[in-house]
């Protein structure tokens, strides 16, 4: 009888665990001063965040009205324009003190300390650049909407690694692991470069990933939808901004807090969110 008994209840704490479900609590909400912005990605070292400011309604316009702004972690904007002099800046990545943003055609090399443009590298063919990802070896992999196609680039020097895609967007290089999402759906790009799908059904406009944790991650979809996709391709709709016009651009995320911070694009401000 004991013995059933345990059994029963080990089944219902795998059952209950399997069927836990996450939630998200806002935490702050910056002013509305910021300038379309696009991506927000964690500098813990400095405990800053920094954003990709389009400024502007033509995402892809090369107008020179682009910027990257930096924000405390305690929602306050710190500078809006902290550097200018970009085009339509999206995608936002960090590498041995160097910010690079995607922007439009060539990807923008910041120095952090100094807070200047170091450098421009142009990408051969790009129409589009949208998310960066880096990895621990320094390579760059950056998407292009427009291409629908996905660049890595080495010493300043890019070729395709994958193509054909269908709204390629928000990429993540995970030690070995590269994933990318792409028109609802979430894709593990294998050392061959054959796709494997993780999950799909999501909004067609999904733009951002971060790894929440193990193999489980967080996805936004632009027109106002953060999703958590588990590992078996079961997802969560945590947060749904359409019926506020409160767009879900490119994600950043805080692995040791489980925060994640929400660009909200039109609506000119970035929100923080309690993962749980």
């Amino acid at each position: 009888m004991k013995q059933i008994l345990l059994s029963a209840v080990i089944l219902l704490c795998v059952s209950t665990n399997l069927f836990a479900q996450h939630s998200v609590t806002k935490l702050w909400e910056t002013d509305t001063l910021l300038k379309v912005p696009e991506s927000v990605l964690l500098d813990a070292d400095n405990n800053v965040l920094y954003v990709s400011n389009i400024n502007g309604t033509d995402g892809w316009a090369k107008d020179g009205n682009g910027s990257i702004g930096k924000i405390g972690l305690d929602g306050k904007i710190i500078a809006v324009d902290w550097v200018t002099g970009l085009n339509s800046p999206k995608g936002l990545g960090m590498y041995k003190g160097k910010l690079l943003a995607a922007d439009i055609d060539e990807i923008v090399v910041i120095d952090i300390k100094k807070g200047v443009i170091e450098r421009k590298v142009p990408i051969e063919g790009a129409k589009g650049l949208n998310d960066i990802s880096i990895g621990s070896d320094g390579i760059v992999w950056v998407s292009d909407s427009k291409n629908n196609v996905i660049y890595r680039v080495n010493n300043d020097r890019s070729s395709v690694y994958v193509q054909n895609l269908k709204g390629a967007n928000g990429v993540l290089k995970r030690g070995n692991d590269f994933f990318i999402v792409d028109a609802g759906s979430v894709l593990k790009v294998n050392d061959d470069k054959t796709v494997t799908k993780i999950s799909d059904g999501m909004e067609g406009g999904t733009d951002g990933i971060e790894n929440f944790t193990g193999n489980d991650f967080l996805v936004s979809c632009w027109q106002g939808a953060l999703w958590y996709v588990h590992a078996d391709g079961k997802k969560e709709l945590l947060f749904d901004g359409k019926a506020q016009n409160t767009n879900t651009a490119d994600i950043g995320f805080d692995p040791k807090t489980k925060i994640v911070y929400v660009p909200t694009f039109f609506r000119n401000s970035v929100i923080a969110f309690q993962v749980k």
